[in-house]
C-alpha cells in the first residue's frame, strides 16, 4: 500500500473576482473548494493514475469532514487522526493577480501525533510512505526524522518532498527519492546552479548523504533524475503555465505510480514529469487524458557520466 502523510491539510477556497477594489464591496464571479495539502494532492493524482493510496494526517471540524468526504467521493481511502480544532481554510483570491492567505491550522497534541506514528508503525516492506509539506509548530520539525526512523525499522520505502531542514533530517535513513526543485537544491548547498552538469553534481552529493535517488525540477526546462548508476534529463512541451500549486506533488505521484506499476526508471520518470507538467497547464490537478497527451511529448535523454 502507498500511504501519503499531510500534517496540515486544508480546504483551498478559491474566489475569482474581477475589478477588485480594496476597501469596497466586491462580488465573486465564481468560487471553488478543493481538498488541499501536498500529501493529499499526491493521493489525488495517484488515483487519477489508477494507483490506490491511503491518505494519513490530521483533520478536525467541518473542514476536516469536507476533506474526508471529498476524498471518499473520489474513491481515495483515508485514515486520518481527528483533532480538536478545525482544519484550516486557505483563501486564494484571483483578481488578475493572485493573493493567498494561508491559515495556521489546528494544534496537534502529543497523543494525536503518537496515534499517527502508530499507524505508520504498521507498515511493511511492501509499502511506500510519502511525506510532504510543512509541519505545524505544535508538532516539531523532528517529526520527519521520527517517521524515517519508523520506516527504516518496518522496511517501508520513504519518499520526501519538503523544505531543506526537513529533507536533510531523513537523508541518513535512505529515502527512495527526494524531490527538490533547482532553487531548493541551490539553497541546500548555498551555490548558484547554471548547468545540467551542476544539477547532477549536487544531486549526487545528496546521494552521498543517503538518498537512493533524486528528482530535481527545472520548471519549464523539465527535470533531472539522478541515482547511483544513472542520470536522465526530461524535456517538456511548451505551454501556458496556469497553476504551479500541486505540480511538484503530481511529479511525486507520477514517479511512485510508475515504479509501483513496474516501469523502468526512465519510463517512471517520464510519467512523473508528464504528470507535473499537466498540472502546471491546468486549473487544478491534472487529469489522465492530459497526462497521457503530455507523456507522449516528453523526451528523455541520458546525461553524460551515466553508466
Amino acid at each position: 500500500m502507498i500511504y501519503t502523510v499531510t500534517f496540515n491539510p486544508s480546504i483551498d477556497y478559491i474566489m475569482v473576482a474581477k475589478d477588485f477594489q480594496i476597501d469596497g464591496l466586491n462580488r465573486a464571479s465564481s468560487t471553488h473548494k478543493f481538498a488541499g495539502g501536498k500529501g493529499i494532492n499526491v493521493s489525488r493524482v495517484l488515483q487519477t493514475l489508477n494507483v490506490a493510496s491511503t491518505a494519513l494526517g490530521f483533520v478536525g471540524g467541518f473542514p476536516g469532514n469536507f476533506i474526508k468526504d471529498t476524498l471518499f467521493n473520489s474513491n481515495i481511502a483515508t485514515d486520518f487522526v481527528t483533532v480538536d480544532e478545525d482544519t484550516r481554510i486557505n483563501v486564494k483570491l484571483k483578481t488578475g493577480n493572485e493573493t493567498e492567505i494561508n491559515a495556521p491550522g489546528p494544534q496537534i497534541s502529543e497523543e494525536q501525533l503518537n496515534t499517527l506514528l502508530e499507524k505508520i508503525k504498521n507498515t511493511t516492506s511492501a509499502d511506500i510512505v510519502i511525506v510532504a509539506g510543512s509541519v505545524p509548530q505544535s508538532i516539531g520539525n523532528d517529526v520527519y526524522e521520527k517517521i524515517a526512523t519508523i520506516t527504516n525499522a518496518t522496511g517501508a520505502q520513504l519518499v520526501v518532498d519538503a523544505e531543506k531542514h526537513l529533507v536533510e533530517s531523513v537523508l541518513p535513513y535512505g529515502p527512495l527519492f527526494i524531490k527538490p526543485n533547482k532553487d531548493e537544491l541551490e539553497v541546500m548547498f548555498d551555490v548558484a546552479i547554471d548547468s545540467d552538469e551542476a544539477v547532477v553534481k549536487y544531486g549526487r552529493k545528496i546521494l552521498e548523504q543517503g538518498a537512493k535517488s533524486v528528482i530535481v525540477s527545472l520548471g519549464g526546462e523539465g527535470a533531472i533524475y539522478i541515482d547511483h548508476q544513472q542520470s536522465f534529463k526530461a524535456t517538456v512541451p511548451k505551454g501556458k503555465v496556469i497553476n504551479t500549486v500541486g505540480s511538484g506533488d503530481s511529479t511525486v505521484a507520477g514517479m511512485v505510480a510508475g515504479l509501483t506499476n513496474g516501469y523502468s526508471v526512465s519510463s517512471a520518470f517520464k510519467l512523473a514529469v508528464a504528470a507535473g507538467t499537466a498540472t502546471a497547464f491546468n486549473d487544478d490537478l491534472a487529469q489522465s487524458e492530459a497526462i497521457k497527451n503530455i507523456e507522449s511529448q516528453v523526451e528523455i535523454y541520458k546525461l553524460d557520466g551515466s553508466d
